[in-house]
């Protein structure tokens, strides 16, 4: 397929800037794969479509406050820099994106916080914006990581910073309520519709739970410039699927129930690790998985993800799932009955 296929006219108004008051409260569009049916719920009527026995499998990557804003030496330029990953922790090494990145060379010195109390030497050039900084602080690891998320903020993705400006509350409602493993640059979004009240439920009603780590990175919001898609290469991404998730996935299979992938990390990530007979092995290690119209899965029986903006692999992945013709289909109505799209928009439930 091509990426223009991908493409459609979404208003500013339809983008998702805030999370509803209660999580769980978000619009629900169902689509049934076989006949193309609609209907339009609420996020906490999901239970209403799985029994007992049937399976949700979660993605527990939890955000760090990746965002943070420095001075350059000398000329005090502004400068964002992104984290992306530590790269040694007794060398206070970082993987980091910045901007505007042509004034940022080897040997520079960033400067952070109101005092300039925290400082970070640019030791080497990785991508066009990507650079290597060492950050100079003496003191424990502990104490250094707790000082530089001080100065960080939640890392919205553009989408959203392009319309309201980030806010100290950010750094809650963008984390799911089960983020325990610390390493993803933005969130698993289709989680943080779930609340503690509906999990609960869940759990009553007997539907397994099972968790799954993927680091999310930018690779997932990085443009598409081809538009052979077969020619499109995703960033790598670490991913973590233990035996306790594969035998809750496994077992469910095994009993003819459902399983069902919570975004499109859980997605891409059960597909990575998928053995014969849909089958899900207990994988650690790194993913470039890419999925696109058409292809088979493995896994996952349904799948649950917020409405995408256009040209995204998550709406790539979405129209492989559901059948490009009905996903398609089924936005057409979101737009007509003004769904949120993107990080904080409404649901899709494909069945």
């Amino acid at each position: 397929m091509k990426l223009s296929q991908f493409k459609f006219k979404l208003p500013d108004s339809q983008i998702g800037l805030h999370p509803p008051f209660n999580r769980d409260e978000c619009k629900l569009m169902v689509l049934h794969r076989e006949t193309g049916q609609i209907e339009h719920r609420l996020f906490k009527d999901i239970l209403d479509y799985f029994d007992e026995g049937d399976s949700f499998i979660f993605n527990d990557t939890r955000v760090f406050p990746a965002r943070l804003y420095g001075n350059k030496e000398k000329t005090g330029a502004k400068i964002e820099v992104f984290l992306l990953r530590e790269l040694n922790e007794e060398q206070r090494l970082w993987d980091v994106f910045v901007d505007p990145a042509r004034k940022i060379r080897i040997g520079n010195k960033l400067y952070f916080g109101d005092d300039d109390s925290m400082v970070a030497e640019v030791i080497d050039n990785t991508t066009s914006r990507g650079r290597t900084l060492r950050f100079l602080y003496d003191g424990p690891h502990d104490e250094f990581k707790a000082a530089l998320y001080v100065l960080g903020e939640a890392p919205l993705p553009e989408d959203v910073r392009r319309l309201r400006a980030t806010t100290p509350d950010d750094l809650e409602t963008f984390q799911t309520i089960y983020a325990t493993q610390e390493g993803a640059v933005t969130a698993p979004t289709t989680g943080l519709h779930f609340s503690r009240e509906l999990m609960k439920r869940m759990e009553i009603k007997g539907v397994e739970q099972a968790f799954l780590t993927l680091h999310a990175g930018l690779g997932s919001f990085r443009a598409i410039d081809v538009e052979d898609l077969t020619k499109h290469k995703m960033s790598s991404e670490q991913m973590i699927i233990d035996a306790q998730c594969c035998d809750i996935v496994n077992r469910s299979h095994e009993g003819g129930h459902k399983v069902c992938a919570v975004g499109s990390t859980v997605l891409r990530a059960t597909e990575t690790a998928a053995g014969p007979g849909r089958i899900l092995k207990e994988f650690n290690g790194w993913t470039c998985k890419f999925i696109f119209p058409p292809y088979d899965f493995n896994v996952a029986d349904a799948l649950v993800i917020n409405f995408q903006l256009p040209l995204t692999i998550m709406l790539m992945l979405t129209c492989a799932f559901g059948g490009y013709e009905k996903v398609m289909a089924a936005y057409k109505e979101a737009l007509k009955n003004d769904y949120k799209f993107g990080t904080y928009g409404d649901a899709l439930l494909i069945v």
